[in-house]
């Protein structure tokens, strides 16, 4: 096609620029042929006129079409050229912090200068089994190609590294070897993937330091050989070494470092094991400080040290050794400081007196003090008659010091690289190897541009060749060097001579030009270190010194090639003669040699190429400098790969793509719907003329480069036009709608304003008539006040004028009435005082007369009194008198005690009131403390549930290894030849084979001793440990038993003296005491019992109400608080009454006896009566002391047991505080010694903790197990008694036994006639029979695990349980035989529970259930065992149904057009995804998804599974499919588009669609699917503005920070009419998320499970009513 054609207006190129490099502009004028200028705008809307030649030979280059821009591979770009590339790469980098980018084979690297969390194991799993195209670049890619190869094709690979220094290449390096280590770890416990992680920071610190371009830079090439078995597991390594940049030891350029570890020495100086090192600060260092600066920002060189050590230990270095080497590195630093001065001639020098650093440096390597100092400064010439020694020049004596360090750390370097191969050695046949190469970039500052090493190799190995010529002549100087190369090569395409040197050489890369210069070329090559230095190191005193500088008879790297290296390698060109023994290698020699091996090796392997890029000089986080990148684009072959794919056709769609994406170019008679090729030939055969520029294949069309952005073009011009039909139209409608809009609009004004007119005339008119109204109403109100006013005056001078006259009568009426009542009140006083006259005067007659009355009666009396009658009359009333009084008083007592008891019911009743509201308050500060705790608790509960759960797996895992291990080693034993046995051989086998040996009472060791008689020695010595548990067991019941005799002696001694006590008192106080009890008890019984009932009806309520409601910590405190409070007052009230009761009898016989002596000294004073005078007080007294008596005698008797029970209390509190003592001394003990342990060992400690506790518990269960069985002997000899004297009685009864051997029953329960005890019956050989056919056939049938229930003996659930294992171990991958032993083992364990006799299993079980329940077995341990058990099921079934379904995932969420047509596609280049989608592809879809689930459903639902445990099941998988499905997104970068998110959202809600109809939506499963949701909605929601940004930061909750981003950065428009999200909105979102405290997560973690928890679903089918199907061949069962 023409130039006219594609430089059309709207094209897009690219121009020239100084300071970018390349400038992007768009043509704004058509372009002709022949025109000289091409008219241009820059993005700034500056235009341009670009000149051009009239041949069109200078045309910019073409731009490709945005859709293209931010590709995954370089290759799917139309136009292939430096500005596309270096532009694709920068939108990427800084974009979307893209940092890795395919270039066809190549793998393009960027260094970030910034820590990614791209490296994690989880995106190494991610990347593991994927195809290279599948997910976005990556190193882990590349490292997964290279490793799927190896496996594949069965042939070593090669991961070649390059790049200039700081452009990220160890780091590299270092990734791809930790992914092998993740993928291939060892099948051993050798952990070699661990040691080949630790060789990196011990080549660091001795290989690595710190340079202009780089903190961390390589300063030598290195090139490991990762070794794999058959099964592809790693099992050794192998590390090659070239070119260490030795002259860094003496010299190092400004801002520059020497190597890290001396740096790392000095910074731990001050360690007590490194004083004999004498080393200070790296300041005070010549090697150490030529560079300036002795530190590194960020960098802690102590730290370092610390990891170094490490390493060194991890590879097997002793720490002997290690201080060896650290003694050889500090003599390096002293020897450094050696001062070296002249003496008087010029030609001589010496070291300076007294020189602490040759001391130093002499006194760590071992050597002759005198002799270094003399060599240092002196040299031997051999001839072939004699020698000389020959003093040398202080310059020369420096030089030779130098070139002595540089020999010095070069031996070191190679010993350390020669032990690290050695710990990596492994004697296991290797299959084959992965290499990684790391050739480090060149800083020289004579370089004008920086080229890789690789291919300086190839360019000046001939030059090296020449100088090594050159070094043999006596003569031989750089500038005849430099002469010979001019007249040798001067013909060579890839050299040239400069034109103003005569000292340099150009080298001609097809990347650039690399001028030499020749000044010292050849005094480097020689590296020349003196022989004499290098005998007395020899000599040293110190092995390792000694053995650095033995002569070797074969290269290191040789040697150990052949130890490794298991393959044979032809190299391409014949090997050279190897050189004459008695010339010294130089440096020529070595790099030739270290060439030819590298390149030996590299031609037998499969390579894979990474190109590293440095962005800037700066070392800035995402700063990208155009011209430093396109200098190293040049140079590495990355622009040179482009050419080559441009070449040819890089550019590749199916058929079913292109129709898709350029079906708009074609009109309907070209379209054939049944025929997509077809269709497709037509469109390109009209719209591409030029047949060479496109191929059609079988599946595929090929383009060439820019013919898929001509039709882009074409494309966008349809678009275009018809996007300017489109407006052409809509502004025509627009304006004639905007016409009628106006017009509708005049119409509407002119129509208000006349109704605004008329409205305001009528509003005029209505105002007037309001005035006038308002006038008439005004003036009407005036007079009407008026009239009022006038009216109000006459009215009041009338009232006040009436009322005068009024009051006027009032007063006089009043005068008259005052009158008239004095009158009254005189005339009656007169009365009153004459009647009162009269009435005195006839009272004072009365009074005389009766006077003399009364003194005639009363000498009547006088006689009547001496007489008997009358006194025994007298005497009768006073007796029923003193009754009287004294039933009053008891009356009075009685009132009194009823008041007081009343006053304690109130306070009872208050103190219950009380108890109740703090309840109240106690229950709702539980209920809401509860509700917090309980959710803290589940979270806790599923933790720690969770731990278990992955313990369990792991164990599982582990028995699955050691099962394998016993394979491997039985097949080992079977096999012949040499056989070695396992070091870590477990021998807990054996424990099983003899029985256990334990007392079967406390205290009988003669019966142990009997029973160990009778095992026999070998068999007691396996439990000799158990019998001496059992005696210290012993020892410990014998010490209690004697604490408790003690305790009875001595209650039996208070009793004792109780009882003496009580029969020294006297008879008549025995009475009393008992007159005293009898009353108390009634008086007890019939007063207090009500209210202890009630009291301990409250307490028990409230301890129920507390129980209940599970309080915490501070509401068991208040309750218990409450519950003391009722408890004290119930013993006051219970002393108050007793106080009450003796006060009550002293009070009444005090009282009694007062009124008896008073009424009796009255009557004998009276009569005189002295007689009975003498009795009556002794009585009293009697009465009196005795009460004192009784109750003297009851409150020393209180007191007593009071203090009884004191010390009693004291004496437990004691015992048991000094048992908590001992037991919180041995934890205190223990939690010591286990913090002082390692994680291993600690594990291992409570591992052996917890086994020593389970053994005493099970020697205590042990214990009550044999006195079981002695009384079920008894018992069983008892019975045979009443058996045989029933036998006797019914002898026709008797029946005979059967010949057979005594069956084996579950449980002895006696049998009921005609009625099954639903337990089944065998005889104990057919056990295995019963084994073999109902676990290991029951996979034949379908069973819903009722039978298994039923058979409760504890050998025979061991050997069911091992069988249930062996067979899920052999059907591993089989969903249905796992998921019906699951449903087999939940049944078993639900049976198990339901049948356990506890109450809390047996509420939902029927009488007849409850009858069949286990009476005599404890199976709770089986409980564990099987609920284990089931979980290992469970996450069995988990990781089948999973594989079943990790296949579907991706295809079906992600590239599956679930909405047909929604998706758009775009092309692809060189690394094509391999599930491309195309008409037939065998790609999986949702449907298939939904069918595979329905499946698994169907299945678990068929074999009885609790509905509870598939919830769980499909919460697990949905939350597997949301993770794989969201870590593919975060993966790739074609996904994450528009598009994707709606059919995401589609597929979504199908599967939410699908869980409704299967009930299984209210298990929280849609839960685990949240942040795929939340990510497909941030693929459809606006992102241009800050309230966008908010709105995302509100809605993606469940998204961490750096996914959210992530997805950002990824998102790339499907089409030309969508929005790229700008650098600037991300910024914002970050800013946003800054306050989201959530670890760093870019992937998530599909191997995560949830821990799964078993319901208990009981049976409702009883025991005595199940059938064995005739298919289980189980007829050998008989019911009981």
């Amino acid at each position: 096609m023409s130039a006219s054609e594609l430089y059309s207006k709207y094209t897009k190129v690219w121009i020239p620029d100084p300071e970018d490099v390349w400038k992007s502009a768009e043509i704004t004028k058509d372009y002709k042929d022949g025109d000289e200028i091409l008219h241009l705008k820059l993005e700034d809307e500056m235009p341009l006129e670009y000149s051009i030649n009239s041949n069109a030979e200078q045309l910019p280059f073409l731009r490709n079409p945005d859709i293209l821009v931010g590709e995954n591979d370089l290759t799917a770009l139309s136009y292939l050229h430096e500005p596309a590339v270096l532009h694709n790469l920068k939108v990427r980098f800084l974009e979307s912090n893209a940092i890795y980018t395919y270039c066809g084979i190549v793998l393009v690297a960027i260094n970030p200068y910034e820590q990614l969390p791209i490296y994690g194991e989880d995106v190494i799993h991610a990347y593991s089994g994927q195809n290279m195209g599948d997910m976005d670049p990556h190193i882990f890619a590349v490292a997964e190609e290279a490793y799927k190869q190896m496996a594949r094709d069965e042939k070593n690979q090669s991961i070649i590294v390059s790049g200039e220094s700081g452009a990220g290449k160890t780091v590299s390096a270092k990734y791809a070897m930790r992914y092998f280590a993740t993928v291939g770890g060892s099948a051993s416990e050798a952990n070699v993937e661990e040691k080949v992680l630790a060789s990196s920071p011990i080549m660091e610190a001795i290989g690595n330091a710190k340079t202009t371009r780089n903190d961390n830079s390589s300063r030598f090439g290195k090139y490991i050989q990762i070794g794999f078995d058959r099964q592809y597991y790693i099992i050794g390594a192998n590390m090659r070494t070239y070119l260490l940049e030795k002259s860094r030891v003496v010299f190092q350029a400004e801002d520059e470092r020497n190597y890290h570890i001396f740096y790392q020495l000095c910074a731990s100086a001050n360690r007590p094991d490194f004083k004999e090192l004498k080393l200070s600060s790296a300041e005070d260092y010549f090697y150490a400080t030529q560079g300036g600066n002795t530190e590194i920002d960020g960098v802690n060189d102590a730290e370092d040290f610390e990891r170094t050590w490490n390493a060194f230990t991890l590879l097997g270095v002793k720490d002997a050794h290690q201080m060896n080497i650290y003694r050889v590195i500090a003599s390096i630093l002293h020897l450094g400081n050696v001062e070296i001065v002249s003496e008087r001639d010029v030609d001589t020098c010496g070291v300076a007196r007294n020189d602490e650093h040759l001391n130093y440096f002499c006194d760590l390597l071992g050597v002759e003090h005198d002799q270094m100092e003399h060599w240092l400064c002196h040299r031997k010439l051999v001839t072939t008659s004699e020698t000389y020694v020959k003093t040398m020049s202080k310059q020369h004596a420096i030089n030779a010091r130098n070139a002595l360090a540089k020999h010095i750390y070069a031996q070191l370097f190679n010993w350390i690289v020669d032990h690290i191969n050695k710990a990596l050695y492994t004697t296991s046949k290797q299959h084959s190897f992965i290499g990684v190469l790391d050739i480090y970039g060149l800083n020289d500052s004579e370089l004008e541009h920086c080229l890789p090493k690789t291919h300086l190799m190839f360019v000046i190995a001939e030059a090296c060749l020449m100088a090594e010529g050159q070094d043999l002549m006596p003569k031989g100087t750089d500038q005849s060097w430099a002469q010979k190369l001019y007249d040798r090569h001067s013909s060579s395409l890839h050299f040239q001579k400069p034109r103003m040197s005569n000292m340099a050489f150009v080298v001609i890369h097809f990347a650039d030009k690399v001028e030499y210069q020749c000044d010292g070329f050849l005094e480097k090559n020689r590296d020349t270190v003196h022989e004499e230095q290098i005998n007395i190191l020899k000599a040293s005193k110190y092995q390792l010194v000694a053995d650095l500088f033995q002569e070797e008879k074969e290269p290191a790297t040789s040697n150990i090639k052949t130890k490794t290296s298991k393959i044979s390698i032809r190299p391409l060109k014949p090997a050279m003669k190897a050189p004459n023994k008695e010339h010294k290698k130089t440096v020529g020699l070595q790099f030739r040699n270290s060439l030819q091996l590298l390149m030996e090796t590299l031609n037998a392997t499969t390579p894979h190429y990474v190109r590293c890029i440095k962005p800037n000089d700066e070392k800035s986080a995402f700063s990208f400098d155009a011209e430093r990148a396109v200098q190293q684009l040049r140079a590495c072959g990355v622009l040179e790969t482009i050419r080559i794919s441009a070449a040819g056709y890089p550019s590749r769609w199916t058929y079913h793509e292109f129709f898709n994406r350029y079906r708009v170019l074609m009109t309907k008679k070209n379209i054939i719907l049944n025929d997509k090729k077809e269709t497709c030939k037509r469109l390109l055969e009209i719209v591409i003329k030029d047949p060479d520029k496109f191929q059609f294949g079988r599946s595929k069309i090929f383009f060439r480069a820019g013919q898929v952005a001509y039709l882009e073009k074409l494309r966008a011009d349809k678009f275009r036009a018809a996007c300017m039909m489109i407006q052409k139209t809509v502004r025509g409608w627009l304006q004639r709608t905007k016409y009628r809009r106006m017009r509708k609009a005049a119409i509407t004004i002119q129509k208000h304003i006349r109704g605004y007119q008329a409205r305001r005339w009528m509003d005029l008119l209505r105002k007037t008539r309001a005035a006038v109204i308002f006038q008439k109403q005004y003036r009407m109100h005036v007079v009407r006040r008026k009239y009022l006013h006038i009216r109000n005056a006459t009215v009041t001078i009338q009232a006040y004028t009436r009322g005068r006259f009024v009051r006027r009568v009032y007063h006089e009426l009043l005068r008259q009435h005052k009158a008239s009542i004095i009158q009254k009140y005189v005339r009656g006083w007169i009365a009153r005082k004459r009647f009162s006259r009269i009435r005195n005067a006839v009272i004072y007659l009365q009074c005389c007369y009766r006077r003399m009355k009364a003194r005639r009666e009363l000498k009547t009396l006088k006689i009547e009194a001496r007489s008997v009658e009358h006194y025994k009359k007298l005497t009768s009333g006073m007796e029923n008198k003193v009754v009287q009084l004294q039933r009053k008083v008891d009356v009075q007592r009685v009132l009194d005690l009823e008041k007081e008891n009343t006053l304690l019911k109130d306070e009872k009743d208050k103190l219950n009131q009380s108890i109740k509201n703090e309840s109240k308050d106690v229950a709702e500060k539980l209920s809401q403390k509860t509700a917090k705790e309980s959710e803290l608790a589940k979270k806790e509960l599923e933790e720690e549930r969770s731990r278990y759960q992955n313990l369990l797996k792991e164990y599982s895992r582990l028995e699955q290894r050691y099962d394998n291990l016993q394979e491997e080693i039985n097949l080992i034993k079977h096999t012949p030849g040499h056989r070695r046995n396992p070091s870590n051989q477990s021998s807990l086998g054996s424990d099983s084979n003899y029985p256990s040996v334990s007392t079967s009472e406390v205290g009988d060791t003669e019966d142990a001793v009997q029973l160990v008689e009778e095992a026999g020695l070998e068999n007691a010595a396996m439990d000799m440990t158990i019998f001496l548990k059992l005696q210290k067991r012993v020892r410990e019941l014998e010490q209690e038993r004697k604490l408790l005799r003690a305790e009875i002696e001595r209650k039996e001694a208070a009793e004792t003296k109780k009882a003496n006590e009580y029969n020294s008192i006297p008879e008549n106080e025995q009475a009393a005491d008992l007159a005293y009890d009898s009353l108390k008890r009634q008086e007890l019984e019939s007063e207090n019992k009500k209210l202890k009932n009630e009291l301990n009806e409250l307490r028990k309520a409230i301890a129920e109400k507390a129980i209940g409601e599970n309080p915490t910590n501070d509401e068991e405190n208040a309750y218990s608080v409450l519950l003391n409070q009722l408890r004290a007052a119930s013993e006051e009230l219970e002393v108050r009454k007793e106080e009450v009761l003796l006060l009550r009898t002293q009070i009444v016989d005090a009282a009694h006896q007062k009124e008896v002596v008073g009424n009796m000294d009255n009557v004998t004073e009276k009569y005189e009566w002295k007689r009975s005078d003498e009795n009556t007080e002794k009585d009293d007294v009697i009465e009196a002391y005795n009460g004192i008596c009784e109750t003297n005698r009851l409150l020393e008797a209180q007191l007593q047991s009071q203090i009884r029970q004191h010390e009693e209390e004291v004496g437990r509190m004691r015992n048991q505080i000094e048992v908590l003592k001992e037991d919180l001394e041995k934890q205190q003990q223990v939690l010591t010694q286990t913090l002082q342990m390692s994680p291993e060992a600690r594990i291992e400690y409570n591992v052996q903790q917890e086994i020593t506790r389970l053994t005493n518990e099970n020697l205590d269960l042990k214990e009550l197990v044999e006195k079981q069985e002695k009384n079920e002997k008894k018992l069983k000899k008892q019975l045979k008694i009443h058996m045989k004297k029933v036998q006797e009685l019914e002898a026709r009864n008797f029946v005979q036994k059967e010949s057979r051997p005594e069956l084996t029953r579950q449980v002895t329960v006696q049998r009921k006639e005609k009625e099954f005890q639903g337990m089944l019956e065998y005889y104990k050989d057919d056990e295995s029979l019963l084994i073999r056919n109902l676990i290991a056939g029951a996979h034949h049938f379908t069973v819903k695990g009722m039978l298994l229930c039923r058979i409760l003996v504890h050998s025979l659930l061991s050997s069911t349980i091992n069988g249930i294992k062996k067979v899920l171990k052999k059907h591993n991958d089989d969903f249905e035989i796992t998921s019906f032993w699951l449903s087999n083992s939940c049944r078993l364990l639900h049976c198990l529970k339901q049948y356990s006799g506890d109450e809390d299993f047996m509420k939902q079980n029927n009488a007849r259930q409850n009858e069949h329940s286990l009476k005599n077995f404890d199976l709770t341990e089986y409980r564990q065992l099987l609920s284990d058990l089931s979980i290992q099921i469970y996450q069995q079934l988990i990781k089948v149904a999973e594989n079943l379904l990790q296949s579907m995932i991706v295809s079906a969420m992600l590239e599956n057009e679930s909405i047909q047509g929604l998706s758009s596609v775009k092309p692809m280049g060189y690394r094509k995804r391999s599930s491309s989608r195309v008409d037939g592809d065998s790609s999986y879809t949702l449907e298939a998804m939904v069918r595979q689930l329905n499946l698994l459903n169907n299945t678990m639902c068929e074999h009885g599974l609790d509905p509870e445990i598939i919830q769980q099941v499909f919460r697990q998988l949905f939350y597997i499919i949301n993770a794989v499905t969201l870590n593919n997104l975060l993966l790739r970068k074609d996904v994450c588009s528009w598009s994707t998110g709606m059919q995401l959202r589609y597929n979504i809600s199908q599967l939410e669609e699908w869980l409704r109809g299967k009930n299984l939506h209210q298990s929280g499963t849609m839960k685990t699917m949240e942040p795929l949701i939340q990510a497909a909605q941030l693929l459809q929601v606006k992102k241009k503005t800050s309230d966008d940004a908010a709105a995302i930061c509100s809605m993606c909750t469940d998204l961490s920070p750096q996914q959210i981003v992530k997805i950002l950065n990824l998102y790339t428009p499907v089409n030309e009419f969508e929005e790229r999200v700008t650098v600037a909105f991300i910024r914002n979102i970050q800013s946003c998320l800054q306050d989201r405290n959530e670890p760093p997560q870019l992937l998530m973690d599909f191997k995560h499970m949830f821990p799964v928890i078993f319901p208990y679903n009981p049976s409702a089918l009883n025991l005595d009513t199940i059938h064995i199907p005739a298919n289980l061949n189980l007829t050998f069962l008989n019911r009981v």
